[in-house]
């Protein structure tokens, strides 16, 4: 079996770490380095910044910061928002960052997706797809989640897994925040879909909701804020648990 990674997400909004339910309602969580510092110690695999408004904002993601975490932590280091380019992505590169996460810009203009593979390898490009399910099927939005590009959700994730994305992170607009756990549909139906790797996102409120998104849902990883940031449960409490259901997980 497939070694599970667990990454906490730190959702960066003015400097500082928040988090909403379905994209909204944002509280203000903490402080990104001290958060990123913390998580790196207590056994992140990875860690994913996301600079949740700079789409919205029409600017690049905040490098400064980036910078700064990379610095302080010594696992693999995501990093999305705004990002619009081949060379914004060779920066983000440049100052840290280990891959890159696309989200509006791969529905905007899907050849960056092909483009940024070509130059830096799939193993950097994780195109982040938001998800809310409209009738029996799921759309792509884009935006923060803020316009529905009416884009079936499973065949624009197989055609950006043909454009050379590594990895998709899936998130859940309709589970985001409310920890009734992942919409399992779509993590199967995804799943049954594409080979590439699925980060789960959006849902999860115990241990048993990541034990499933894992067994059921056929996810890869877990990206998780509000169980780590409210401080529910710790990385390790999460690795303990998920390996005694049978799940691989690193130590």
């Amino acid at each position: 079996m497939k070694s599970i990674r667990i990454i906490p997400c730190l959702d960066i909004c003015q400097g500082k770490v928040v988090k909403g339910v379905e994209f909204t309602k944002l509280r203000i969580m903490g402080d990104p380095i001290a958060m990123a510092e913390k998580y790196y110690h207590d056994g992140a695999d990875e860690l994913t910044f996301l600079d949740i408004t700079a789409t919205v904002e029409s600017r690049s993601t905040i490098i400064d910061l980036v910078k700064e975490i990379s610095t302080r932590i010594f696992i693999p280091l995501t990093v999305g928002g705004g990002i619009k380019s081949c060379d914004e992505i060779k920066t983000l590169l440049r100052n840290g960052a280990d891959k890159v996460s696309i989200g509006s810009s791969a529905v905007l203009n899907p050849q960056l997706i092909s483009q940024s593979a070509s130059i830096f390898g799939s193993q950097c490009i994780v195109v982040s797809l938001d998800a809310k399910k409209m009738g029996e099927a799921w759309q792509v939005y884009i935006h923060g989640g803020r316009i529905n590009t009416h884009l079936d959700l499973l065949s624009f994730a197989q055609t950006m897994e043909k454009q050379g994305a590594g990895e998709l992170l899936i998130n859940s607009i309709d589970q985001d925040g409310k920890k009734s756990g992942y919409d399992l549909d779509l993590l199967q139906a995804l799943s049954s879909k594409v080979q590439i790797p699925i980060i789960a996102s959006g849902g999860a409120g115990s241990l048993e909701h990541l034990a499933q998104g894992v067994l059921a849902g056929k996810a890869d990883a877990l990206l998780l804020a509000s169980l780590l940031h409210e401080k529910t449960m710790s990385i390790q409490e999460i690795k303990t648990y998920l390996n005694e259901q049978g799940v691989m997980v690193r130590c």
